[in-house]
């Protein structure tokens, strides 16, 4: 029998493929998620106030029976600031070597995590800053090596300081892609970076405890070279669990320790001190 197409055939063929190209398209680009104040927000209801301590550790290739060896902690907490409702998150990384100790202390609204300032101590250096949606400027505190630092921004941004925290308010789901307007204070410009869900894995934890996440992947160029970075999250309870980094022949860990890991708080570095 002779297949004739006449334009009622050609349109009930074309139709329904062109949906769903169309349909197809529209749910690859929804699944790009811009996360900024002005496009799609934080849920800062998923970031939980305590302390969090993280063991980090460096792996060269070449010297594999050898690591380096750091302890980050995390504190986040609940407070106000010029009677505005933020967190306050205060990070201390320690290692073997106190002259590679550092301190930072940052303020976020707890409305969406917008940055109200930050400050970095390194040894006898301190930078400070006050951050807002229009620029950030060096804080007029004693001592601020950045004082007399100002940038402009177009848009509105996040401390890319707290990535860690930033990943744990991400709407997370199968096959998302978000881009992330970052900036670090005193480094370069805001720019967006792309992570994407790349799957699930299970990760297991004390007493065997079977701990399904999500895997969080981006990738860039640094000065040291090409860089990749994995991010476990829990589906569940949105803590973030496990990095892997690797950038210039190196690998970097960072492994969440569990809650009856001693806290190091400040009054012990005092008196350390």
């Amino acid at each position: 029998m002779r297949l004739r197409l006449t334009i009622f055939n050609i349109k009930q063929v074309f139709l329904p493929v062109t949906g769903l190209l169309i349909l197809l398209a529209t749910a690859t680009y929804a699944q790009v998620d811009t996360i900024d104040q002005r496009h799609q927000r934080l849920n800062t209801a998923f970031l939980k106030p305590g302390v969090r301590q993280y063991l980090v550790y460096f792996q060269l290739p070449t010297r594999s029976n050898m690591l380096s060896l750091s302890l980050w902690v995390r504190e986040i907490e609940k407070t106000n600031r010029n009677n505005v409702p933020v967190f306050k998150t205060t990070q201390h990384w320690y290692s073997e070597d106190t002259a590679r100790y550092a301190m930072f202390t940052s303020f976020n609204t707890v409305s969406d995590f917008s940055p109200l300032f930050h400050e970095e101590i390194r040894g006898k250096d301190r930078k400070a800053y006050n951050w807002s949606a229009q620029g950030v400027a060096g804080d007029s505190g004693p001592d601020n090596k950045a004082a007399d630092f100002k940038f402009d921004f177009d848009r509105p941004n996040y401390n890319w300081h707290l990535d860690i925290e930033t990943f744990e308010m991400l709407p997370l789901a199968k096959g998302k892609i978000f881009e992330i307007n970052f900036y670090d204070a005193g480094l370069d410009t805001p720019k967006y970076v792309r992570y994407q869900v790349t799957g699930s894995d299970v990760l297991q934890t004390l007493n065997n405890q079977a701990v399904d996440c999500w895997k969080l992947f981006t990738e860039g160029e640094s000065p040291r070279g090409h860089y990749t970075q994995i991010f476990w999250i829990s589906k569940a309870g949105h803590e973030l669990l496990k990095e892997e980094d690797s950038f210039g022949g190196m690998f970097r860990y960072k492994i969440k320790l569990p809650g009856l890991t001693p806290y190091l708080d400040e009054r012990f570095v005092k008196q350390a001190k």
